[in-house]
C-alpha cells in the first residue's frame, strides 16, 4: 500500500465526483507538423492509482497527456474510457465534448490569465460541462467551486481580481478550477511549476488524496523525478517519443535507466532513513 510523503493535516474534504474509470491509450502515433513525436505508445490510467510521466525535454511525455485529454491530434491509434467496474470501453473520440469534460480534465501547464474577474469566477469556470443554456449555478455548482479553493488554498482569495495575482497564486487558482469540474480522471501536466516549496508538497499531497480517499485515476506529467517517485504508483520512463521502462518507482529510477535517457551519471539508492530513493547526479563538481 503506498503511503503518502506528502500527507498533512488538511485532507481533501469528501463530495461528489465522477465514478472512476480508466483512461487507455493504445497504440498512440501523434506528430508535431508532420512529423511523429509519439511511437505507438501504449499507457493506461488506472482508478485509484497515480501514473507519473517524466523524461527529458522532447521525450513526448506532455504531447502523450494532451492525446489523452484530446487537445491533440491522435495520428494512431485511440484514446479509450473504461467504464467504472469494468463496464466496457468507449471510445473517446466519440463523446461529445461536454461528456468527455465530465469524465477527464487537464490542468495545462500554461493558462491565460482573464482580466476583470474574481477568484471565485475564475474556479467557476471548472463547472462549465454541467451548466444548461443560460441557468445560473446550482447550489451543486457553488459546493464544487468552495471545495476546490479549500483544498487549493485559495478560499481567502475569493473576491480578488486575478489580475492582482502572482504566477504561482495563478497556477492554483486553475487548479481549483480543474478540481471543481469533479471528474474521475485528472491530468496535470507540470502542476508544481511556478510553486514555492510549501505549495509543492501540498498540490503533491492533493494528488495522493485524489488518489486514496476518492479513487480518481490520475495522470501527472513531472520533471523532478525524486518528486515523481514519491507521488507515483506507476512511473513511465519516456524517451525519443517511446516508453524506455515502466513499473514501480523504484524498478524504473535506476542508474541504468536515468543514465541511458538521459545522458547523465547518476548514484540511486534506498535511503534507510526515509525507505525513499534517493537519486544523486554525479558530474564533474558533484562527485
Amino acid at each position: 500500500m503506498f503511503t503518502s510523503p506528502f500527507r498533512r493535516a488538511g485532507k481533501l474534504p469528501d463530495g461528489p465526483a465522477a465514478p472512476a474509470a480508466a483512461l487507455h491509450g493504445r497504440d498512440l502515433v501523434l506528430r508535431y507538423g508532420g512529423e511523429p513525436v509519439v511511437h505507438g505508445v501504449s499507457v493506461t490510467l488506472e482508478p485509484g492509482r497515480a501514473t507519473a510521466l517524466v523524461g527529458p525535454n522532447g521525450s513526448g511525455k506532455s504531447t502523450l497527456l494532451r492525446a489523452l485529454s484530446r487537445l491533440h491530434q491522435v495520428d494512431g491509434g485511440r484514446v479509450a474510457l473504461g467504464g467504472p467496474d469494468g463496464a466496457a470501453e468507449r471510445d473517446a473520440a466519440l463523446l461529445s465534448p461536454r461528456a468527455f469534460a465530465r469524465e477527464v480534465t487537464l490542468f495545462s501547464q500554461s493558462r491565460p490569465a482573464p482580466q476583470g474577474l474574481t477568484v471565485a469566477e475564475v474556479v467557476a469556470f471548472g463547472r462549465h460541462p454541467y451548466r444548461r443554456g443560460f441557468a445560473g449555478p446550482t447550489p451543486e455548482d457553488g459546493a464544487a467551486v468552495d471545495r476546490a479553493m479549500g483544498v487549493t488554498g485559495v478560499r481567502d482569495m475569493a473576491d480578488r481580481q486575478v489580475g492582482e495575482l502572482s504566477g504561482g497564486e495563478m497556477q492554483r487558482v486553475w487548479l481549483a478550477a480543474c478540481l471543481a469540474q469533479d471528474t474521475g480522471v485528472v491530468l496535470l501536466d507540470e502542476p508544481t511549476n511556478h510553486l514555492d516549496l510549501r505549495y509543492q508538497f501540498e498540490t503533491l499531497d492533493l494528488v495522493r488524496d485524489l488518489v486514496e480517499r476518492h479513487g480518481l485515476a490520475v495522470g501527472i506529467v513531472l520533471h523532478d523525478l525524486d518528486q515523481a517517485s514519491r507521488v507515483a504508483d506507476t512511473l513511465v520512463l519516456m524517451h525519443a517519443g517511446r516508453i524506455h521502462a515502466a513499473g514501480a518507482p523504484a524498478d524504473v529510477l535506476t542508474a541504468e535507466n536515468i543514465g541511458l535517457v538521459y545522458d547523465i551519471r547518476v548514484d540511486v539508492a534506498l535511503d534507510p532513513r526515509t525507505g525513499r530513493l534517493r537519486i544523486d547526479p554525479l558530474g564533474r563538481h558533484l562527485i
